[in-house]
């Protein structure tokens, strides 16, 4: 590309062979400095390259006097020549620039950490100097990434009649899940806006009103304990449109995802991707955004969970029979194993590790049973043996049982868990996860998306999870979620009264599935969205099931259900997580890198030292008064 400007006729990356013998001037900031007797080089950055000027005898003296330091911000003239020593390691490595004049346009302090790919600065320094930070080429590609991933989006929603449509970021605050962050307002004393957790209610308006493709890329606000793959302010691209079913829904936007993939990686996804639904997921990988790259389904070895209300007929019989002497069998709720391909030969210090990694507080299981597949030899008539952590409570026919059921085949490795049922799911698929990660099965350039449906519209609060109280239903994505066609009539005909909390699986409610789907990718969620609700009267239902009476529909969705009785279509969409999107796409675990200024582990920006306290004036016209206990 060009770049003729008063500073600069071309970039630092764009120059060639081609343009040998050229007068040119460059701008941009020094990388590094070399100098050997009485000439010195120097590489020249921007954002597109960097290129090597060499100062000859007569500017080395002024640069003896006037020595450059590292970021100084340079500007230079010269000639390009062809390098005789060539660095194949970078677009202009096989030219460098015989500088005739140069200026400092900018000097530069010494730099907190090097800025460069391998650099010597911490995490904490290079975020309190982001902006040095971003100098880097490590986060120019990511920042670079991201880009083609919001210009393909943008590029496939346009194509297909989407209108990106602005909805404000002063809201009022409703529940969506997830804590608000507030907003008070100077010229309402006493009342606060909300910033959006999503522009969820908004973009159903905007369908009432028949914009009937709506899409923006826009900033989200949820005010939540922060991890790799979360921040307080995050990117969603979201979308809605009118008049469709989920069948409409999901071939859009598998076709955006398909789009992203071919424009930002070059990969030309053409399978149709596979769908599953939440409960399949659940049983066969433990988690409702299972990695599909590899296998190690699960196997419920005692009794179905409960979690599901529908009892599976292979279960009726389990392998574990009564399970004879071995308590940590016969007293867990419920016992689950797993297939490891190729691994009977594990030894004692290799299953000791299994062990010890189950047992830390954040998978917090007391313990690992293990079964050996023994491909079979000579000596054993070539018949597979099987050896075990719990070898004196199973008969080795047990055995065979327990590893015929897990799918196990000669030289692999079961692994087992029994305890809670809540949490030996969880922690057998964070171990089907490591063992995949351990065996190479987790390819970052590899990529399976998966949607996930039929979900359970309702999950139930044993215990208050929200500040709502315990013994209620909660929305297992949002208020707003229709059930599947089939059960609407179920949740009009019934009551959410639950009388018996210890059998509310036997409750209507419990089987109601949502109209909703999810996207992942990976073993990550990157979008879910559902068919809405657009009939007053099944949208006043769902708040009543969710614990609102009359008065509080009113004041906190009266213009929903206003707009719903003035020809509301019916209507669905979804949302992706954009910063994920990128993070996954870019091989990274943290959606940080992505984000050109995020924040912290505590929420902090420590460049801006924000959020910070604010002067006592601005208190008294916002009519606040600051009582911290």
């Amino acid at each position: 590309m060009g770049a003729s400007t008063m500073y600069r006729t071309h970039t630092c990356g764009e120059l060639r062979t081609s343009h040998t013998g050229n007068t040119v001037t460059l701008a941009g900031w020094v990388q590094t400095v070399r100098k050997f007797g009485s000439i010195t080089f120097v590489d020249l950055r921007d954002r597109y390259g960097i290129t090597q000027l060499l100062f000859g005898e007569e500017l080395n003296k002024v640069l003896d006097e006037n020595p450059l330091g590292r970021e100084f911000v340079l500007q230079a003239t010269g000639t390009v020549n062809e390098r005789s020593s060539k660095n194949a390691n970078i677009p202009t490595g096989d030219i460098e620039i015989l500088v005739s004049e140069f200026k400092v346009l900018n000097k530069s302090a010494v730099p907190p950490f090097t800025i460069q790919d391998d650099t010597d600065g911490g995490d904490d320094i290079r975020m309190k100097y982001r902006f040095l930070d971003l100098r880097r080429n490590a986060v120019k590609k990511n920042l670079e990434l991201r880009y083609a991933v919001n210009r393909s989006a943008r590029n496939y929603l346009h194509e297909n009649n989407f209108m990106d449509i602005e909805t404000p970021f002063l809201i009022k605050s409703t529940p969506e899940g997830a804590r608000d962050f507030v907003v008070p307002s100077r010229m309402n004393p006493g009342q606060f806006y909300a910033l959006p957790q999503s522009p969820q209610t908004f973009k159903q308006l905007l369908m009432v009103s028949g914009y009937d493709r709506y899409y923006q890329i826009v900033k989200c606000f949820r005010d939540e304990d922060l991890r790799a793959d979360r921040q307080p302010e995050f990117t969603q691209i979201d979308c809605e449109m009118c008049f469709v079913e989920q069948e409409d829904i999901l071939n859009m936007f598998e076709g955006l995802i398909k789009r992203i993939f071919k424009d930002v990686k070059g990969i030309d996804y053409t399978e149709k991707v596979e769908r599953t639904t939440w409960e399949e997921a659940m049983w066969q990988y433990g988690n409702d955004k299972p990695d599909i790259r590899f296998g190690m389904k699960l196997c419920n070895l005692k009794f179905p969970l409960h979690t599901f209300p529908n009892k599976s007929e292979s279960l009726q019989n389990s392998p574990l029979g009564d399970g004879g002497a071995f308590a940590v069998f016969n007293d867990a709720e419920t016992v689950v194993a797993i297939a490891v391909p190729g691994c009977s030969e594990y030894t004692r210090k290799q299953t000791d590790e299994l062990t010890e990694w189950v047992k830390r507080p954040q998978i917090g299981m007391k313990g690992l049973v293990f079964i050996k597949c023994l491909p079979g030899s000579p000596e054993t008539g070539n018949a597979v043996t099987y050896k075990s952590s719990a070898d004196k409570f199973f008969t080795e026919d047990k055995l065979k049982a327990i590893a015929d059921a897990a799918g196990a085949k000669a030289g692999d490795l079961v692994l087992i868990l029994a305890g809670a049922e809540e949490r030996t799911r969880k922690a057998i698929s964070e171990l089907r996860l490591e063992m995949g990660k351990r065996l190479g099965l987790r390819k970052e350039d590899e990529f399976k998306l998966l949607w996930v449906l039929d979900f359970p519209l309702f999950e139930f609060a044993l215990e208050d999870q929200d500040g709502g109280g315990a013994g209620r239903w909660v929305a297992r994505h949002h208020p707003f979620t229709s059930p599947k066609p089939a059960h609407i009539e179920t949740m009009i005909n019934n009551s959410p009264k639950v009388e018996d909390l210890n059998k509310y699986l036997e409750h209507p409610y419990a089987g109601i599935k949502a109209n909703a789907y999810d996207m992942a990718l990976n073993g990550n969620e990157i979008g879910g969205g559902s068919i809405r609700i657009y009939q007053r009267e099944l949208q006043e239902k769902m708040f009543a099931a969710l614990g609102m009476n009359a008065e509080e529909q009113q004041h906190k969705f009266g213009f929903l259900l206003g707009a719903f009785e003035y020809g509301a279509p019916p209507h669905g969409g979804i949302a992706f997580g954009f910063d994920r999107l990128c993070s996954i796409l870019g091989g990274s675990e943290s959606i940080r890198d992505f984000i050109a200024f995020p924040k912290n582990n505590s929420g902090r920006d420590v460049m801006l030292d924000a959020p910070s306290e604010i002067a006592e004036k601005q208190f008294n016209e916002l009519q606040i008064k600051l009582d911290l206990k």
